[in-house]
């Protein structure tokens, strides 16, 4: 029977499952080569902690890692349903406030090394964290693809850490009962814009305006694997506020208030990176812890591995 140990969390409704001890060898170098080996060696082991019958789809998880450079604080490689994910945003809020929890990180400023690259975090209490992102860019503004059933659909193609598709003009109703339209809607949206543009378009953002009058959007947001996000999406706020910095709708600390489609909220800054055009975000939000246990995966049990789809 072996055990792995985690601790779960939720920030702004996304959850994070955080594994703290069980987790595969990978060996030593650089976070990125680490991950390859996670991707071909275990990637039984990733279904099994995220999947069914243990996870659901909406389900994050973060492995926690040595830091290759010891100047950092822990090093984290995320992976959803379907794969492996650069960075996470809510993911590591969550992380940061699971480490607070374990004694392993207090109040103030903390690198962790991502995929992607080394993000700062700031704990500001027990819940509230600030995430200050890797250099988010927009590649492509202003672009349109031809999505089956819904027409021409045009969009800016923007790197927050993952790649998005992001569209503010459209005719969906971003409700949280309308979620199974908003799903289908953006899951094409991603089709088309894979099958025309060489970046690896992974998530799509449907925007429009916020139900509460204090903030200034409203989003959807379809993750890789088909599940929508819950929170507002770290990469995908730093995402969209790159495109907001790049069409001059955004001063450098000026807040942005970015609402989900469960109404949970994040608050966002930039930074400029440099005669790029490329910004550093700053995203801030809550996390909460909600669980700590030890899955159990018996060698006898023919769904040890999770079920794929």
């Amino acid at each position: 029977m072996h055990r792995i140990h985690v601790i779960d969390s939720h920030t702004g409704g996304e959850p994070t499952r955080v594994v703290i001890a069980g987790g595969p060898d990978l060996g030593a170098g650089p976070l990125e080569e680490r991950a390859k080996v996670f991707r071909s060696r275990f990637d039984t082991f990733r279904s099994c902690v995220v999947n069914e019958p243990r996870g659901s789809d909406v389900l994050v998880g973060a492995l926690l890692c040595e830091p290759h450079d010891p100047a950092n604080t822990v090093g984290v490689i995320f992976f959803n349903n379907v794969g492996t994910i650069g960075m996470c945003g809510h993911g590591t809020i969550g992380l940061a406030v699971t480490l607070a929890h374990l004694g392993k990180m207090g109040v103030g400023e903390h690198r962790i090394e991502t995929v992607v690259g080394v993000v700062a975090v700031t704990l500001h209490d027990a819940h509230r964290v600030t995430v200050r992102n890797v250099p988010s860019y927009r590649q492509h503004a202003n672009v349109s693809v031809e999505v089956e059933g819904l027409g021409r659909v045009t969009g800016d193609i923007a790197w927050g850490g993952n790649w998005f598709f992001l569209v503010k003009e459209h005719n969906e109703d971003l409700r949280i009962a309308n979620v199974e339209r908003l799903t289908d809607v953006t899951w094409r949206i991603r089709q088309a814009a894979n099958r025309a543009f060489p970046e690896p378009v992974d998530h799509v953002e449907l925007f429009g305006p916020p139900l509460d009058s204090a903030n200034h959007s409203r989003n959807f947001v379809l993750c890789p694997g088909k599940a929508y996000d819950r929170s507002p999406c770290g990469t995908g706020t730093s995402a969209k506020l790159a495109c907001l910095f790049a069409d001059g709708k955004l001063e450098p600390g000026e807040v942005w208030r970015q609402e989900s489609i469960t109404g949970s909220v994040f608050e966002g800054s930039v930074e400029p990176a440099g005669a790029s055009g490329a910004v550093i975000p700053n995203i801030t939000g809550t996390a909460y812890l909600i669980a700590e246990a030890t899955l159990l995966v018996d060698a006898d049990d023919p769904l040890k591995g999770g079920i794929r789809s």
